[in-house]
């Protein structure tokens, strides 16, 4: 019997992917889109719009937001998922400081608010709450699933509640409930406003002159960075276990943003410190420092460990966004995830130009 999904945040980086994930595996996916003025679906474009010789893809999108319980209710109760993923989010940390209100609103209360949905309609759902790394804040590193959560933005005070609410409703209503504590993920679909895309599509436009300088903020903070369509598949896992846990995911290495720089620039054949320069406008309020994941637990239980390094993140993000703009990239970032998951599966294909009969380039 085909499962069926309810992934909000569906037009995100993670939702993106996660949803091609699962229609791979058969699934029957829905996703939850909040209306605006312009299109928002550019990361599911290409799989609401297939070739006319391919067959329809099983894939609905509906109008709403996590802002109104109702609403969600009836969706939960007219799909009757098997599976609710909630990836919806205001997930912008710096601009969480500037709108902390707003962020409580849809970042904390959201997740409640779909957990009182499954609640009250009775629908057998797993549910996956998306939680974050951030939640650690000046917790000392590494960090896992016992380590102490110390916030330090409203957008990492707003996750820890929606985590606790995710644990109380499993504890008090004995719903299947987990929450995946993922650590940075990045890929070419990551928000160009994200400090690691920021930095891959500035090395492009300084290639192509149409970008002199590039302007950052704290170069000294560490983060533990992996690539997305290895994580989103760890939130799959997660519902697949016989009883609902929480888990932390992460690559078990830290680096610094520096670090991340010198590692792009050096791929593009650049000098960062030529083209980088200091705005105290991207600094945080509160700093977290140092986050470096301890996923013993994840790697035991759920039989997971990453393929993919920074260095080989970096050439995967470059290649991608060298592509785009229409120059040919040294390559060595799709060489990387051949060699890592092979050309025919689900990272490569969701990671690398096609042609003009739609498959992965290199991938015969």
């Amino acid at each position: 019997m085909t499962k069926r999904a309810l992934i909000t945040g569906i037009t995100g980086q993670d939702g993106s992917y996660l949803a091609e994930f699962l229609l791979s595996k058969g699934y029957e996916v829905h996703g939850m889109v909040r209306r605006s003025s312009g299109s928002n679906t550019q990361r599911i474009d290409h799989i609401l719009q297939p070739d006319s010789h391919l067959e329809s893809i099983p894939l609905t999108l509906y109008y709403g937001d996590l802002t109104t319980l109702e609403q969600i209710t009836g969706l939960i109760y007219d799909i009757r998922p098997d599976e609710i993923y909630n990836l919806g989010a205001q997930s912008d940390v710096r601009a969480s400081f500037d709108m902390p209100e707003y962020t409580a609103e849809v970042t904390g209360l959201g997740a409640v608010r779909i957990l009182e949905a499954i609640r009250r309609s009775g629908v057998a759902a797993r549910f996956y709450q998306a939680s974050s790394s951030e939640m650690f804040g000046g917790a000392p590193p590494p960090q896992n699933e016992n380590s102490p959560f110390l916030p330090h933005s409203p957008y990492a005070c707003a996750k820890v509640y929606a985590y606790h609410m995710t644990c109380n409703y499993r504890d008090g209503y004995g719903l299947y409930a987990s929450n995946g504590i993922l650590f940075n993920h990045e890929s070419p679909r990551r928000g160009p406003n994200f400090v690691t895309r920021k930095i891959t599509r500035a090395i492009v436009n300084i290639m192509s002159k149409s970008q002199d300088l590039l302007y950052l903020g704290n170069l000294d903070a560490c983060r533990d960075w992996g690539f997305t369509p290895e994580y989103v598949e760890t939130m799959w896992l997660m519902l697949q276990q016989d009883s609902p846990d929480d888990f932390v995911i992460g690559t078990g290495e830290s680096h610094s943003v520096r670090k991340f720089l010198e590692c792009a620039f050096d791929y593009a054949g650049l000098d960062w410190e030529e083209y980088v320069r200091f705005d105290p406008r991207y600094v945080r309020p509160v700093e977290v420092n140092a986050l470096l994941a301890d996923s013993s637990k994840a790697r035991e239980i759920l039989g997971w460990s990453p393929k993919i390094g920074l260095e080989e993140l970096v050439m995967i993000m470059i290649d991608a966004d060298m592509s785009a703009a229409g120059l040919d990239p040294p390559g060595h970032g799709y060489e990387a995830l051949r060699s890592a998951f092979g050309s025919q599966s689900f990272a490569y294909r969701t990671s690398v130009p096609v042609d003009n009969r739609g498959q992965a380039v290199g991938s015969e």
